[in-house]
């Protein structure tokens, strides 16, 4: 039988047709991918399912009965569980407050009797959480794995997972994928959204991709290869980009010694994190998500000032400066969060002009054709699907990294801080995005990549530092790396232990 199916769906956005009479089904007891590049239609087709839109023509049938969906209520009630690409969480709860708000009848609340049945639960699906935590001190990918205990937790027959191993190590994404198959013998069945095809290819049965709001194919999975794949996605083959072989990097552009952050609570986020990149390299910061990575990027950028230690970049001190001071000092830097990259009501241009607006100021006034102009150019020679006058907000995931760096590397910074460069983007954007790290590094300038994709971290470094709670646990050469090791180190397994491992 079908679990869902949606027969013919259109949504219109003013003149924007996001989805164009698409068909998708999901039998019961399958694990279906859901592929398309950024702006494909994805996210409105799981939005209609979930209640969040309405779609203008089309039908819906749940267990092969057709059904209205015009809220979230009615697809939970119907066992539809989602997981978003933006959290639906409320920070001041505990995560398991956050897991059973809906749920609970009645006005009693019992915290450790709830905080009991999520842990249960947590055990039950092998999905860590720590139900007494307040999700306001959550990184996002703890934040990710609230939210799918969340959709489990209320018996979803379908889950729709959007991205959901962005923040695991590999044996975390093992077990996940045992988790589902073992969820799906059981009946559950999972719509599965992600860019990593490889991903796809492990665990999917089936395959739908969407391109430009159209169907463009479903297709089993063993009747296809990762670039034929690919190829529906973007139109054209992709073959990934490989930095070239090693060779030997410049002197230290920026140094890193001993760096300590100790937080409100008291507790040691970076612990003596010494690292020190040098030019003409890539140097990854690898690691599940929540163990310093964020911490480290606010301090590098200027967010956050350290408790104690140094930062030297391109012979400036730079610790403890503003951001302002460090990108005059030459770093280049794309956040972690492109969302909190740009603003999203000003102009492509004006997002374009906003680290150096100095440049553009004419008898006390900002020269907006100078502006234009520039930014014409970046658009241009960035390939951003926009123009000058075009909200940033209306851009797609991909287009919008476009934008962030392209403002920060037409600086010809000495030193690049890649922060989640690709986190949410499709293989066609994945791949210029990464192709741009490899020009930084090739035109003589130190990138610190900081990722929790490990094809990614193994594909551009020259080095891998991999840090777990707010330590570095080794610095190994790439070309020494391998998914188990790294895998090992993210976990925290110290040396002596991986050595009775292999």
């Amino acid at each position: 039988m079908y679990a869902v199916q949606m027969k013919n769906i259109t949504k219109r956005f003013g003149t924007v047709v996001a989805n164009d009479s698409v068909n998708f089904d999901l039998r019961e007891g399958e694990i279906h991918a859901l592929l398309g590049e950024n702006g494909a239609g994805k996210t409105t087709l799981m939005r209609i399912l979930y209640g969040l839109y309405r779609a203008d023509d089309g039908e819906i049938y749940i267990d092969e009965k057709p059904v209205q969906i015009a809220s979230p209520r009615d697809a939970i009630k119907y066992g539809i569980g989602m997981v978003t690409q933006h959290f639906t969480l409320v920070p001041p709860l505990t995560v398991a407050e956050n897991i059973v708000l809906g749920v609970l009848e009645g006005f009693k609340l019992n915290p450790k009797e709830i905080e009991k049945n999520v842990a249960e639960a947590s055990e039950k699906y092998g999905i860590p959480v720590k139900p007494e935590a307040l999700v306001k001190n959550l990184s996002v990918g703890e934040c990710q794995r609230v939210e799918i205990l969340k959709a489990l937790y209320r018996n979803a027959k379908v889950l729709i997972m959007d991205e959901p191993t962005a923040v695991l190590v590999p044996q975390e994404v093992e077990a996940l994928f045992e988790s589902l198959n073992r969820l799906v013998e059981k009946g559950l069945s999972v719509i599965f959204i992600s860019h990593k095809l490889n991903e796809v290819m492990a665990i999917c049965g089936r395959i739908t991709v969407l391109r430009a709001g159209k169907l463009a194919g479903t297709v089993e999975r063993a009747n296809i290869t990762e670039k034929e794949l690919a190829k529906m996605m973007v139109g054209r083959e992709t073959f990934g980009v490989k930095r070239q072989s090693d060779r030997e990097a410049g002197e230290p552009i920026l140094t890193i010694d001993k760096l300590n952050l100790v937080d409100g609570q008291g507790i040691k986020r970076l612990k003596d994190i010494s690292l020190e990149l040098r030019r003409g390299e890539i140097l990854s910061v690898a690691g599940v998500s929540g163990n310093g990575q964020s911490e480290l990027v606010k301090i590098l950028t200027g967010l956050q000032k350290p408790t104690s230690g140094k930062i030297i970049m391109n012979q400036n001190d730079i610790t403890g400066a503003s951001p302002a001071d460090i990108t005059l000092a030459g770093m280049g830097r794309t956040p972690e969060d492109r969302h909190a990259g740009v603003v999203g009501e000003l102009t492509v241009a004006e997002n374009l002009a906003l680290e150096s607006l100095e440049n553009y100021i004419n008898r006390g006034m900002l020269d907006k054709r100078r502006i234009r102009k520039h930014a014409q150019k970046l658009i241009d020679e960035y390939n951003i699907k926009a123009t000058p006058e075009d909200k940033v907000r209306t851009l797609s995931g991909g287009n919008m990294q476009k934008v962030v760096m392209a403002r920060s590397l037409s600086r010809k910074p000495c030193c690049v801080l890649a922060a989640q460069p690709t986190r949410g983007l499709d293989v066609g954007a994945t791949e210029y995005v990464r192709g741009k790290l490899l020009e930084e590094r090739a035109r003589g300038a130190g990138v610190l990549l900081v990722s929790e994709d490990l094809e990614e971290v193994m594909e551009l470094s020259d080095r891998i530092a991999v840090i777990y709670e707010g330590r570095i646990m080794d610095i190994i050469p790439a070309s020494e790396a391998n998914e188990e090791l790294l895998g090992l180190l993210m976990a925290g397994v110290e040396d002596n232990d991986r050595e009775k491992i292999f």
